[in-house]
């Protein structure tokens, strides 16, 4: 089969791993996170946070990495603004079942810095032949097992900062690789449907960090 000889290499399966955005504010703070073992978040800084005693949030814009160790590959300034729009629409919504959203600094406030730092589309047409075809099924279906990538599947690799929006001190920074279950039939078909259902993972993900 055509997506068989594709998928014999797992490199052109899956996309590439994040690293420790040197542009990015935290860069310096941010060191392997050895409590990961999925691959979703391999660099992290934290702080002892008492997560309860803040009530509101404010969420910065998202802003598009434009450093050199970015990992856009080829994606065009269009769609890095459209994720980087739905990212921005998806967390605000997200945090804000958790929080009340603040304009400015205050007491109990927390401030949520998002920085797109690289992303993958869908391959047209084989990502989603490739769940159908035997060997790109099976090898989905190890994917899943494993919760990793699927095979020819987009994906979102992002930043967040935390700091208390009123002293400005850093709490908490993570860089996350964000992706849907290979079995996720729906998000393979359109090129950025992957990116947008890993960060619809991403911002559930991150207001659980957060209770």
């Amino acid at each position: 089969m055509v997506i068989a000889g594709l998928c014999v290499s797992v490199q052109g399966c899956v996309s590439a791993n994040p690293v420790a955005y040197s542009g990015l504010s935290s860069s310096a703070e941010l060191a392997p996170n050895p409590r990961d073992d999925s691959g979703r978040v391999p660099y992290s800084y934290s702080t002892a946070v008492d997560w309860g005693k803040y009530s509101g949030v404010i969420v910065d814009p998202v802003v598009i990495y434009r450093g050199a160790d970015g990992q856009f590959g080829k994606m065009s300034a269009s769609d890095k603004a459209s994720i980087a729009g739905y990212m921005q629409a998806r967390f605000t919504e997200r945090l804000k079942s958790r929080f009340v959203l603040a304009g400015k600094p205050g007491p109990n406030t927390l401030r949520v810095r998002l920085t797109l730092t690289g992303a993958k589309a869908n391959t047209p047409v084989l990502g989603t032949l490739s769940r159908f075809d035997i060997a790109g099924g099976v090898y989905n279906t190890v994917q899943t097992a494993r919760d990793r990538e699927g095979s020819l599947t987009g994906s979102v690799i992002y930043a967040v900062e935390i700091f208390d929006a009123q002293t400005d001190r850093l709490l908490k920074a993570f860089v996350t690789k964000q992706y849907p279950s290979p079995i996720n039939i729906k998000a393979s078909m359109q090129p950025l449907a992957a990116a947008q259902a890993g960060i619809d993972k991403g911002a559930d993900a991150l207001v659980a960090q957060l209770k």
